[in-house]
């Protein structure tokens, strides 16, 4: 049924004839580069794409806390759909707003969907000379050297969450700029913020959001309020509360280029977490909305909004002003930020169309640029299973990534269920789904495939489309979630089933990803959904550190252990069928060995057992003399030589890796 909001007459530009949209479908496209602002001393200039609207116009402001424009420029209908208007002199330093008449009635002011800088809670845009958010040296700034996604070690965190600890030692508590400082300490001289995670030797850091989300006040810098960020409201723009000044358009950009050329500068490249896929707020006050109404979403059949987000809405990638938002959005951060990677929230909800054309143009800027995404959805969507950029369908995404959900459950137990156990913690029959994950979710001929979770199939083309994860910000942190599986182990099993989950990470095949603290036995005293509890609950203890200081050790030396070898970190799916061999094993055991002939690791073979029983296991030993290099607690960077000639002994809930040369 077509809906009466779109049966509108509208005025065409040329020729004053009536047009009328029967709905947003028949939308002209636009894919001009000039949309919202082009910015010059002499004049600026002004374009919004809004072809349902019957009438527009920019509003100018001296301040941002003015509540009444001191102009108003009317804007003229365009071409494909865009209404502009222009206003001579220098502008830069004010403030503006756009607003549409639909149906008959104004709607609400809004900064646009493309605005580049805003200020304090993103209500009105601001008109910037871009060059003057530049920090010195961002023009050399230049990114880590990265030869391979496989070579890839991912540390996911969050800007307050690493800094706002008073024992973090980090002047710029919260903030972006927390994350440039150098030589922080905690109050036992240990290494925090950026040091630490120079020393831990992760090769990317991946930011939850950090474009401007709506839920948080911006101009209440002393309320200790929180938010993850999965509320987008001005996607092109830093988020203001963690600048040092938000009521600043440009401290706000300014500061976020400074905290990735500190990454940069320290080996680290730098993910964005984007959340395309919703929006945050009332849906009829979204900039979307208040731009172009209901184009951006998709709708059910009744005319409602479908959610298969969960949050509310969902957008419209295949729409081509959607495609094209998403596309010019990521390049802008690309390019304007310097970023280089991009983590999709729930990218299923978007096409396969829409994704792979992002990879094609981040190609065109720079093809290491790492994407991937959640590969599922929330709930139910109109966009059809098979155009979805889900994990079933990742093979028609090349150079794009998903999470695997197979190995992560198959390791620690459900994410919906706290009593049940896994591999990690003795349970017997998970084995196939960690299998899955270990050899990165390519195919394999000693993988059972009828006995995995969640897929009857291999889904993915190349090692580097699979992420190996037991924890994210999503659940409970890996420490709370062992605590409640397994109430009765004691805090020493506990410690060695967090061992073993993430010794499983770091040496299986495809891209490891790490949640910020899994290392330090991290807890969140037992909240599992933490998007809006206080630092008290989301922060990093950096006392942690010092306390478990041997477990950070040994996470370290992991990290570095499979940096050195290329066996970790095979580069196709074909050197994963051939050189991986999985041995015979007792339920609850994996042991597999990896050729490392044709590779340049100094190693010729590798053997790897993990036993998730309670009890010492024994294996039988290849033939060969091997030394080893993991034995459950401790990693030995040169490898001590082994002992057992025969049978292997492997302690309960532990991980052993030997090497031969």
């Amino acid at each position: 049924m077509v809906g009466s909001a779109y049966l509108l007459l509208l005025l065409s530009a040329c020729n004053n004839t009536q047009v009328v949209y029967n709905s947003p479908d028949e939308y002209p496209v636009y894919m001009g580069d000039d949309l919202e602002l082009t910015y010059s001393p002499e004049v600026s200039k002004f374009c919004l794409w809004s072809p349902g609207a019957g009438d527009a116009e920019v509003r100018l402001y001296k301040d941002q806390h003015d509540e009444s424009p001191y102009s108003v420029l009317p804007m003229k209908r365009s071409d494909q759909g865009t209404w502009r208007a222009e206003a001579k002199g220098d502008l830069k330093g004010e403030y503006y707003t756009f607003r549409i008449k639909f149906n008959g009635g104004w709607l609400a002011e809004t900064p646009g969907i493309w605005a580049k800088a805003v200020g304090i809670n993103g209500l009105k845009a601001c008109i910037i000379d871009p060059a003057e958010t530049n920090p010195d040296g961002w023009l050399n700034d230049k990114a880590p050297d990265q030869k391979s996604f496989n070579d890839i070690v991912l540390y996911e965190l969050h800007v307050r969450d690493m800094s706002i600890d008073s024992n973090s030692g980090i002047q710029h508590a919260g903030k972006f700029l927390g994350l440039t400082e150098l030589n922080t300490k905690n109050d036992k001289g240990l290494s925090t913020g950026l040091s630490y995670l120079k020393e831990m030797g992760i090769t990317h850091v991946h930011l939850l959001p950090v474009f401007d989300f709506r839920s948080l006040d911006e101009g209440n810098q002393d309320d200790r309020q929180y938010n993850w960020g999965y509320d987008p409201q001005n996607y092109n723009v830093p988020e203001g509360s963690y600048s040092i000044d938000p009521s600043d358009p440009l401290s706000r950009i300014k500061e976020f280029k400074e905290m990735v050329m500190a990454f940069h500068k320290n080996g680290i490249r730098v993910i964005m977490d984007v959340v395309y896929n919703h929006t945050g707020g009332p849906n009829e006050l979204s900039n979307f909305n208040l731009t172009a109404p209901d184009y951006f979403y998709r709708k059910n059949a009744d005319s409602t909004y479908s959610n298969g987000s969960g949050c509310g809405n969902e957008t419209a990638s295949e729409r081509p002003m959607m495609r094209h938002f998403m596309v010019e959005s990521v390049k802008y951060w690309a390019r304007e930020y310097h970023i280089d990677g991009f983590r999709f929230d729930l990218m299923g909800l978007h096409d396969l169309e829409t994704m792979n054309l992002i990879r094609k143009e981040l190609d065109n800027i720079d093809p290491g640029i790492f994407i991937y995404g959640e590969g599922w959805i929330a709930g139910g969507s109109p966009l059809n299973e098979e155009l979805r950029a889900t994990k079933q369908n990742v093979s028609k995404m090349p150079r794009i990534a998903v999470f695997g959900d197979e190995l992560r459950d198959g390791v620690k137990g459900p994410w919906n269920d706290n009593g049940a156990t896994a591999f990690a913690s003795g349970r017997p029959g998970l084995e196939a789904s960690v299998m899955f994950g270990i050899v990165g979710a390519v195919r394999h001929p000693e993988v059972d495939y009828n006995r995995v979770n969640y897929s009857r199939e291999p889904w993915a083309l190349e090692p580097a489309q699979n992420i190996n994860y037991v924890s994210c910000h999503d659940n409970h942190t890996l420490w709370d979630k062992f605590r409640f599986t397994c109430p009765d182990a004691s805090k020493d099993e506990l410690i060695r089933m967090n061992k073993l989950a993430s010794a499983i990470v770091l040496t299986s095949q495809g891209v490891p990803f790490l949640h910020n603290g899994v290392e330090m036995l991290r807890t969140k005293q037992g909240v599992e959904n933490s998007f809006e509890s206080p630092d008290s609950i989301n922060q990093i203890d950096w006392s942690w550190k010092s306390t478990n200081k041997s477990i950070v050790d040994f996470h370290i030396d992991l990290i570095q252990l499979r940096k050195e070898h290329p066996a970790f970190h095979l580069s196709s799916a074909g050197e994963i069928a051939g050189k991986i061999h999985f041995l015979p094993s007792r339920e609850c055991t994996i042991a597999y060995t990896i050729s490392c002939d044709g590779t340049v690791d100094d190693w010729k073979e590798v053997f790897i057992v993990f036993n998730g029983n309670r009890h010492q296991v024994e294996f039988d030993m290849p033939e060969g003399n091997w030394k080893v290099y993991l034995d459950g607690d401790n990693v030995f960077k040169e490898g001590k030589d082994c002992v057992q000639k025969v049978k292997l002994k492997v302690a309960g809930i532990s991980a052993m890796i030997l090497g031969r040369s």
